[in-house]
């Protein structure tokens, strides 16, 4: 019986993204034996950035990938999250595992660059990384895909995978226009840094009224805090999204109020150098994969934070699709195993969002009644099957693998 590495000799991979699916494919596809590069339009990957989450199935991926040790090091250990009302008084102070279904001393909240940084120094020495380029074309045929980078660059690939976020370019190139597959969930977010002038540590802080949030993030005792402003609109702000001045004189329109923190909030928003705005979305597609490209993390089945399980569910997608396209000497029959063994899992961690996740975000003022009363009473909250999704796909083992 052929082995993975006979199965892979000689066969090249280029990967679109280096956040969190581009690494962790690149570390299993490597060990597999396949040539891999990686392609990254940021000059560097990227540090900092908010706290994410690694639950059920994601922890042991990282566990055979050997990081377990250095994440659980890294862990942030936030202990409380305290909402408030428009005056800035104190509704409900509860565990965060009571909102995410986490389950507390066994899942991972960690910073996303400690995350990116841990899954970089697995390959860096053993994989090709091509810094501040991207793909610009690419013409898939029987014999490979052949790709044209932003640098000018031409070379021939076996496959490539577009591990490139949202709004992924290489899923425009190969699959269409984004918005045949984008799902606007109603909601839109500005996110930033600023001093944390406020005492907090481990923690985090939401005000609300209906339609919209205020949310301070301290991921640690250090000086910043991460802020976020977030609002609902009916249709996507199209025309403010590549215009940081207007996404931050829509946002501070949006929050006019005198209240609790929102001025100094608003103020720093302004100011801030690191802000991010974005639409709160998902992405649906019929098929990941097409002749040669194959898409993963949130290219394919972007879940949106409220679900809280992108990352995850970008490290449990590469896992697979490593393993798959080592199993298969093929890769129509890996890219159809890929995506019959995890699109359940998918969708199941999608429907969080869309099912209940958004509880926390309420529109009106009777869902924000409800959710305070919720709140001050969790028993009240309904019966979450979150710690069930996050481990509904068991996980499995390809040749290889320790």
């Amino acid at each position: 019986m052929s082995t993975a590495t006979e199965r892979t000799a000689e066969r090249t991979v280029l990967i679109s993204g280096a956040s969190i699916a581009g690494p962790a494919l690149a570390y299993w596809l490597h060990r597999y034996g396949f040539r891999v590069t990686v392609v990254e339009k940021a000059g560097a990957i990227r540090g900092g950035g908010y706290p994410i989450d690694i639950r059920g199935t994601a922890l042991e991926v990282v566990t055979r990938m050997g990081l377990l040790p250095r994440l659980q090091a890294a862990h942030v250990d936030s202990r409380l999250i305290t909402f408030l009302d428009a005056d800035g008084s104190p509704v409900a102070a509860i565990k965060p595992e009571v909102i995410t279904g986490g389950v507390e001393g066994r899942d991972l909240e960690v910073r996303r660059g400690d995350l990116t940084d841990a899954l970089y120094d697995t390959v860096r020495q053993d994989v090709e990384f091509l810094f501040d380029d991207s793909i610009a074309t690419l013409h898939d045929h029987d014999d490979g895909v052949d790709v044209t980078f932003r640098g000018g660059a031409r070379r021939t690939f076996d496959l490539v995978i577009g591990a490139d976020g949202l709004h992924s370019h290489t899923r425009g190139l190969a699959f269409g226009p984004e918005e045949r597959y984008h799902r606007y969930l109603g909601y839109c977010f500005a996110g930033f840094t600023m001093p944390n002038d406020f005492g907090l540590s481990h923690e985090g802080v939401t005000w609300n009224v209906p339609g919209r949030a205020a949310v301070l993030y301290a991921a640690g005792d250090g000086d910043q805090v991460h802020a976020f402003l977030n609002f609902t609109r009916p249709e996507p702000p199209f025309d403010a999204f590549r215009d940081p001045g207007a996404q931050r004189d829509l946002v501070a329109t949006l929050f006019p109020d005198d209240q609790w923190e929102i001025p100094r909030m608003v103020a720093a928003m302004r100011a801030a150098d690191d802000l991010f705005f974005d639409t709160v979305s998902q992405i649906h597609m019929p098929r990941w994969s097409t002749g040669r490209v194959v898409l993963a993390g949130d290219a394919a089945h972007a879940t949106s934070f409220i679900s809280g399980q992108g990352s995850s569910l970008a490290l449990v997608g590469a896992y697979v699709l490593a393993g798959e396209l080592a199993s298969h000497a093929g890769h129509t029959a890996a890219f159809a195993a890929y995506e019959d063994r995890t699109r359940e899992f998918a969708e199941l961690n999608q429907a969080l969002a869309t099912a209940g996740g958004a509880k926390m975000l309420p529109r009106t003022a009777d869902e924000l009644a409800l959710r305070n009363h919720a709140l001050q009473d969790p028993s009240l909250l309904p019966d979450d099957r979150r710690k069930a999704v996050h481990s509904a796909l068991d996980l499995p083992s390809y040749t290889g693998v320790g």
